[in-house]
Order: C-alpha cells, then structure tokens, then sequence
C-alpha cells in the first residue's frame, strides 16, 4: 500500500493539471411541457371546503389557530401569484382566474381525485380556454408555541418561558388539465414552513398574531409564484473539461482560453485534430466537442465527442458523449415548448 500511495498521488496530480473547467450557461427545458396548441388558460380554486354542516371547517380551524377565512384567501393569493407570473412570462395569449366557477373539497388540506374529463371539457367550453390550471389543495397548518428564552435577573442566568413563535406549514396541490389530449400534465404538490417570532412581552405577542395573517398571505402568492417555473424554460450554470495539455498548441490555447480568446483557442484545437500523435489528437478532438456545445452545436459535439471516444478510449470522452446525447435530448423538448411562441 505504501508503495502504491506515491503512484496514486502522481497520477491524481497529472490528471488535474492535464485539464481545466470552462463555465457557461445553458437553457434547459421546463419540467412541464405545454403543448403549443394551448393558448388560453383559466385558474380555479378547488381548495374552498365544503361542508354543510360546517363541522370539519369548524375543527380545522380550531386546530389550525387560524382565521376561518384564511385558507380560502390565501388559496386566492396563491392564484394571484401564479396569474401574475405567467403573465409576466408573456406564455399564453390570455390567462384568467373563474372565481365563479365553484369546485369544493370536501376535505382539508387532501389531494381530490382528478376531475372527470366531461366537467373539464365543460368549464373549458363556458369560459372559451384550452387548458385548465386548479389549486386542488391548500391548506395552512399553525401552532402557537412559548419558547424558552435564556435571561439575566441581577447578574443571575436565568430562563424565562415567554417567547411566543407562531409555527405555520402551508401545504398546496396543482394540476395542469389539457381536455383536447386529455392529459394531467402536472400533479404537484408544495410545502412550505416559516416562524413569525412574537417577541418576549405580551403586546408584541398580539402583534405577531396580528400580522401573522399578512405573513401567509405573502408566502402564499410566492408559493403561486414558484408553481409558475414549472412551465417555464429556466437557465443554469455548468462546467466542462477541457485539455490544455499533450502539445505546444494546445498550451498555447489553453493561454488563449484564459485570455477569452476563445475563437483563437479553438482553431489551434482544430489543427491538432491533424497530429499524427493519437493521445494529441484525440484530446483535439474532446477539446472541439466542447467549443461547438458553447456555440451551441450539440449535433457538431456529440460528433467530435464520438470521435474523441473512439480515438482515445478515454472515460471522460465517453461521459461527455453521453451526457451531450441527454443535452441533445432536453434540448428537443425545449425546441418543442418554444416552438408556438
């Protein structure tokens, strides 16, 4: 083992200094597809409970420590969030909250069956839409706890019991209906859970609980707000491999590349696509693959990916080849959720 552990050392060594990360951003497609041919699309709150006797409410909320209206307007604030977000990204030709349109759940904070397609074709026929959007559920859960605070009385350590946090979890559920295909196109549930701190004394305990109702509200429509990134294309921040070592040029590029000379680096890449040496020339070939993913050529990188793999046998040519394929792939869906806008 003690033999081994300078050869490892070495090799590790070698390995990172052959190599360097290049950033970028790429566009990746939204979770849920939306297929083009919806253009108008209504909210509805199906989250309202309905109970003529009124004793589930009446438990609920009492359980709850909340207000017997909260659930129904903070649901409606979570609407209004979703309605402004999607509005903002200019998707849809309109978007429109039913309000009059009633769909009770018999029973709080639970995720109803899907509604039949018959109902679905019918509210989507009256109101002139292609698809519907329906908070299934929301549900708002708080408890009211006294929390030990540590104190000091007359230079004495002490604890004093008199810290009021209000505790809440709001729970919600969406789908995504399309009558013409007759699909869910999303079943989603989020939850989310905060603490209002009330304070040591019992005016800004009542202060709290006063502006706790605005605090959900608030959550509530950020909650819509996020429900909103599940139809909607997004961008992050990725890392790439690339070879600075094995020959004059690509050093130079690699100098090049520090330099954001990018166009410079890669057509010295390209001439060692040439080298008679093999480890050279299939490190050129890897090192072109990633300048056409920058340039946003994925068929022209997954080509020279392949012919790195084939040249070389190098794990890390196979890894990109396969995770370019999958690029290729997420990037035809998103080719797709765009294509009507």
């Amino acid at each position: 083992m003690k033999k081994l552990i300078p050869f490892i050392l070495a090799s590790v060594l070698f390995y990172s200094c052959s190599t360097e990360l290049v950033y970028f951003n790429i566009n990746k497609p939204a979770p849920v597809t939306i297929t083009p041919s919806i253009k108008t699309v209504a909210i509805i709150n199906r989250s309202i409970i309905s109970d003529s006797a009124g004793v589930r409410k009446k438990v609920d909320d009492v359980l709850s420590a909340k207000g017997p209206e909260l659930d129904k307007e903070c649901g409606n604030e979570s609407i209004r969030g979703l309605k402004d977000a999607i509005v903002q990204s200019n998707k849809f030709a309109s978007i429109v909250f039913l309000d009059s349109v009633h769909l009770p759940n018999n029973f709080p904070g639970t995720f109803p069956s899907p509604l039949s397609w018959d109902r679905i074709q019918q509210i989507c026929t009256a109101n002139n839409v292609d698809a519907l959007f329906i908070l299934e559920a929301f549900h708002t859960t708080s408890r009211i706890n006294l929390v030990a605070v540590p104190n000091t009385v007359a230079g004495i350590a002490a604890t004093v019991a008199n810290a009021t946090k209000v505790e809440t979890t709001i729970n919600t559920g969406w789908r995504i209906y399309d009558p013409q295909n007759k699909l869910i196109l999303d079943e989603y549930s989020i939850s989310q859970s905060f603490t209002v701190d009330g304070g040591l004394n019992p005016v800004d305990a009542v202060t709290a609980l006063m502006n706790h109702k605005q605090v959900v509200m608030d959550v509530s429509y950020k909650i819509g707000q996020s429900y909103a990134d599940r139809i909607m294309p997004y961008q992050i921040r990725v890392n790439r491999e690339y070879y600075v070592t094995g020959s004059a040029d690509l050093k130079m590029a690699k100098r090049m590349a520090f330099a954001g000379d990018w166009d410079g680096a890669a057509a010295l890449w390209k001439k060692e696509t040439a080298s008679p040496k093999l480890r050279v020339k299939g490190r050129a070939y890897y090192n072109m693959a990633i300048s056409s993913e920058i340039n946003g050529d994925l068929d022209g990188a997954i080509d020279w990916a392949q012919k790195a793999y084939e040249l070389s046998g190098k794990r890390l040519a196979l890894q990109y080849l396969n995770l370019l394929r999958y690029r290729k792939s997420q990037d035809d869906i998103l080719k797709a959720q765009t294509s009507g806008q």
